[in-house]
């Protein structure tokens, strides 16, 4: 399989100021509603409309294994991965990311990319394995070059699934035990920032279960012998969701979905995807700043500011969908407010 080419463009500022007249002409001083006022703009630069809309929202949760969970990086087993799918997908949705689907009308959708056992087929799961977990990368990449590709296109294809019934905004989560280690040395490498500080207690090391984790990656990362380019720091340090959720994230830009970007690991997959293609920032709205160590320099890094900060780290896409409904207040608010021009009310400024 070739590896996918994405057209991602800026979205197109010919609408810019007709957006801002008709957001200052709402019934409010300008400016008074804030960040409700710059989401409704880049929805509709997004959108390319002056009446922004939100349809069929889903969240997507990418699952793999991890080679590097052999060295001891962190506390959780690696069955947990296969575990919490089958919570995810469990009939009354048990997992930490259902609720949330619930209360927001979010349709979830679960890729096995990778998840090292044999899922239960009739509980709606799409499989696209790719393997049963990566490679360890302490000792060689965690895909090959086919894989990497592989995951990117079918990242592309899930996107592409949810646009066809309907959805123009996503959210995608991860679940792969592991997957921390893989996201700090993607965000040491594509911000300069020292892989001790990028590293944190993921699912609940203790001090020196970090301490132990911070010496694996700088192992890892001293023993990379590739070509040096950010495909093949994915492709060597990555997971197969993580690859695949960039892959979605970069086919989701191209289509003009609006992207509900999570917490750390998801932030790091924003920063791979950015590394290929700087324009898909553009459609990204940063749903939280989390507690993982590192997450609030990623964000920087990416320019991100984030609407919540909850104190989140459980993934799946959760601290996405508790900023959802800001982004909805944001449309309802360019759409359901009355205007100056129309309402008895003196424009005072």
């Amino acid at each position: 399989m070739a590896r996918p080419s994405f057209d991602i463009t800026l979205p197109d500022e010919s609408l810019r100021e007709a957006l801002q007249a008709r957001i200052d002409d709402l019934t409010k001083p300008r400016g008074s509603l804030g960040r409700l006022e710059e989401l409704a703009m880049q929805a509709g630069l997004i959108q390319h409309t002056l009446t922004p809309a939100l349809h069929h929202p889903q969240n997507i949760i990418f699952a793999a294994d991890h080679g590097i969970v052999s060295e001891g990086v962190t506390v959780a087993p690696r069955e947990v991965t296969f575990q919490q799918v089958c919570h995810f997908t469990h009939p009354n949705g048990t997992g930490g990311i259902n609720f949330l689907c619930r209360q927001h009308g979010f349709e979830l959708k679960v890729v096995d990319a990778g998840v090292d056992a044999d899922l239960p087929r009739d509980r709606g799961i799409i499989d696209r394995k790719i393997a049963r977990g990566t490679d360890n990368f302490l000792h060689g990449p965690a895909m090959s070059p086919e894989q990497f590709d592989r995951c990117l296109a079918t990242g592309a294809e899930i996107v592409r699934m949810c646009a066809a019934e309907g959805s123009n905004v996503l959210s995608f989560g991860e679940m792969g035990i592991g997957n921390t280690s893989a996201s700090s040395i993607w965000m040491s490498r594509f911000t300069g920032t020292p892989i001790e500080d990028c590293v944190g207690a993921g699912s609940g090391l203790s001090p020196e279960g970090v301490r132990h984790k911070k010496e694996v990656l700088a192992r890892s990362v001293e023993g990379y012998r590739g070509d040096g380019s950010p495909e093949d720091w994915m492709r060597w340090f990555g997971g197969f969701e993580m690859v695949m959720a960039v892959g979605a994230m970069l086919q989701a830009a191209e289509m003009h979905i609006i992207i509900l970007v999570d917490g750390f690991i998801m932030g790091a997959c924003m920063l791979g995807a950015a590394q290929m293609y700087p324009a898909v920032k553009a459609y990204a709205v940063f749903g939280h700043c989390g507690d993982e160590a590192g997450h609030r320099r990623m964000l920087d890094a990416l320019g991100a500011r984030p609407l919540l900060h909850l104190g989140l780290r459980l993934g799946e896409g959760t601290g996405a969908l508790c900023a959802y409904p800001i982004l909805d207040s944001a449309v309802r608010m360019i759409n359901e407010m009355d205007r100056f021009s129309e309402a008895s009310i003196t424009k005072y400024f």
